[in-house]
């Protein structure tokens, strides 16, 4: 397994990040406890949940089953590096009970504590921002449970790029640590992060985590899955869009490019060697996906790109002042979803 830092910080982490929203709805506990063993044998030590998964009346489910897990022993909790969320409303509609006044920022962090049955959070990520509450609150709020040793390091989560700096600008103004990670959808078919989102985590020195890095298992072939697979014969409701990307999809398994897709996650050097494996086809690209015949010659793009109008407005994706990409663990985060 490769390491690397989060963002600017020391803290380092595996490239690939499990994720766990499906514990509980989807995976009983046996099997996610299973699932989690099995990462450490990987050496996968990033693990990332929320405390709303589990959804509706089951949410802080998943943290439950995370939580009876670390129970267990054997170095679990030790050899984790641990990744929450808050801001999402939790028990019976009521005020308080979500986004990220003071108040709920300190509820919510000590039941996921009770829930996760640990004494610290490594990484407390705000799942959404909160415009109603403004900055100097927030941080006043992470800055404390900073100082009790509840968290170590506060992130994002679906931020927008001009939210960012707000946030790690208000951060500074206090001499606090601020964002240290953004989480955001990125895959090779929803690439608008790259837009401001990368280029503003680049500046403030965050680490980038991409979740559904398969867009719901579009990438991964479940349109296309032979009968003893999960593929399905027509798109889960959230896949059903009337989006060009649906087709772009089916247009991959026409073209039979899109096993690339695992050839993409097990390379070493994931440009270079989706170059090479694409060099055949570049002829082919440059007719169906001018876009994509465009960028993948780019060995300095943040992430293999294909499909979307994002390219023609950030070619290369974010580079330092040098040319070079900066170190950011742009994982693939809750691959499973």
């Amino acid at each position: 397994m490769e390491y690397t830092h989060l963002g600017r910080s020391g803290l380092r982490v595996s490239r690939l990040v499990l994720g766990t929203m499906n514990f509980g709805p989807e995976t009983d506990e046996p099997t996610s406890h299973a699932i989690m063993d099995k990462a450490l044998d990987y050496e996968i030590n990033f693990f990332d949940t929320a405390n709303v998964y589990g959804w509706g009346e089951n949410r802080g489910r998943t943290e439950t089953i995370i939580g009876s897990w670390f129970a267990k022993g054997g170095e679990r909790r030790d050899k984790t590096v641990l990744a929450t969320k808050l801001n999402g409303m939790m028990g019976d509609r009521w005020p308080n009970r979500d986004k990220l006044s003071a108040l709920n920022i300190r509820r919510a962090c000590d039941a996921s504590l009770v829930r996760l049955q640990t004494d610290h959070i490594d990484l407390y990520q705000m799942h959404h921002v909160d415009r109603d509450t403004p900055w100097d609150e927030i941080w006043q709020a992470m800055d404390v449970l900073v100082q009790q040793g509840k968290i170590l390091y506060v992130g994002s989560s679906n931020f927008a790029g001009w939210n960012l700096a707000r946030a790690n600008e208000a951060a500074a103004r206090r001499h606090s640590f601020g964002l240290v990670s953004e989480q955001s959808i990125y895959n090779l078919l929803t690439r608008e992060v790259e837009l401001e989102v990368l280029p503003a985590a680049e500046a403030y020195g965050l680490g980038v985590i991409p979740w559904s890095p398969l867009h719901g298992g579009l990438l991964g072939g479940v349109l296309h899955r032979g009968p003893h697979g999960r593929g399905v014969e027509l798109p889960p409701a959230g896949l059903q869009l009337a989006h060009p990307r649906l087709h772009l999809g089916r247009q991959l398994g026409q073209l039979g490019l899109q096993p690339l897709v695992g050839e993409l996650a097990r390379a070493h050097r994931r440009v270079p060697r989706l170059a090479d494996l694409l060099e055949r086809d570049l002829a082919l690209l440059q007719n169906g996906f001018p876009v994509l015949a465009h960028v993948i010659r780019d060995r300095h793009c943040c992430s293999p790109p294909c499909g979307g109008p994002v390219p023609l407005a950030c070619p290369s994706g974010p580079r330092s002042p040098g040319g070079r990409t900066r170190r950011s663990p742009v994982g693939l985060a809750s691959a499973a979803r």
